[in-house]
């Protein structure tokens, strides 16, 4: 059955994009925390399935999403299939591709192969250590991006900065990204994409005081979002894609700061 109701609990509204009698698929909405942790405060994700009668450890949740993070999410209804699907994740079955936009022209697809661990002057904060798990990203270029010229100047001046300085910083230059993470360590696409000079417009954590200030003129969030998860159908055995669309807020920075049509 596919279910397209949407419910509020005392939070953003949750899509549900497919569900039967195993699993749920939701369309997670940017500012909702998955699960309850101690430094997570009001309503989670977690608490919205527990209204769902879902009443698995931690919900069925299979995987995470950040916070601020919006798109396609998995959930187990029965215990066989959170065991099926988080061996799915163990071994790598599960394929999943998220859309970010960077900072930075990024010319050719790459691979990123950095092992990621909890920064060691910020904790909370990860980043690319020797010591840390295994993790590795691939990516491609969708299209490289210019602010319109008559946005650009508006934002300049708001933010009160010079248009040398701007260019100095090659501000007005970023490319609209496909990820593939292979692995699922916590803020892997944000932290690699950061280690290799494309930080994501608007993400607080790893973008830079000065950069997020002005990203944050332009763009409501960090532009990161899960838009296609596959994988093996925990009781049928069936590959299934599900899909995700890009957010309104999101489609709108395309279109009203680049004139840039996703579609």
């Amino acid at each position: 059955m596919i279910c397209y109701n949407e419910f509020v609990i005392n939070f953003p509204s949750i899509k549900i994009i497919f569900e039967d009698n195993d699993i749920l698929v939701i369309d997670k909405p940017a500012g909702l925390v998955v699960d309850k942790s101690q430094t997570s405060h009001g309503d989670t994700l977690e608490d919205w399935l527990r209204e769902h009668e879902n009443n698995l450890n931690r919900a069925g949740i299979v995987h995470r999403l950040d916070k601020d993070t919006s798109g396609v999410l998995l959930v187990a209804k029965t215990q066989n299939a959170l065991d099926n699907l988080q061996a799915q994740f163990k071994e790598r079955v599960i394929k999943k591709q998220y859309l970010a936009l960077v900072h930075g022209l990024i010319n050719e697809p790459g691979k990123v192969e950095g092992a990621i661990a909890r920064n060691p002057g910020d904790r909370d904060k990860f980043t690319v250590l020797e010591e840390g798990k295994e993790a590795s990203t691939e990516y491609e270029p969708v299209g490289k991006l210019k602010i319109q010229d008559s946005k650009f100047k508006t934002m300049r001046l708001r933010a009160k900065i010079q248009t040398r300085k701007l260019e100095r910083m090659n501000y007005n230059r970023f490319t609209l990204v496909r990820c593939y993470p292979k692995t699922g360590r916590t803020h892997q696409i944000r932290v690699h994409l950061k280690y290799k000079g494309f930080s994501i417009v608007a993400d607080e954590k790893y973008v830079g005081r000065k950069m997020y200030r002005l990203d944050h003129l332009w763009c409501p969030r960090q532009f990161l979002h899960a838009a296609r998860i596959g994988f093996k159908h925990p009781v049928s055995g069936v590959w299934m894609e599900i899909e995700s669309e890009l957010p309104e807020d999101l489609k709108k920075v395309l279109w009203t700061i680049f004139s840039y049509n996703s579609q």
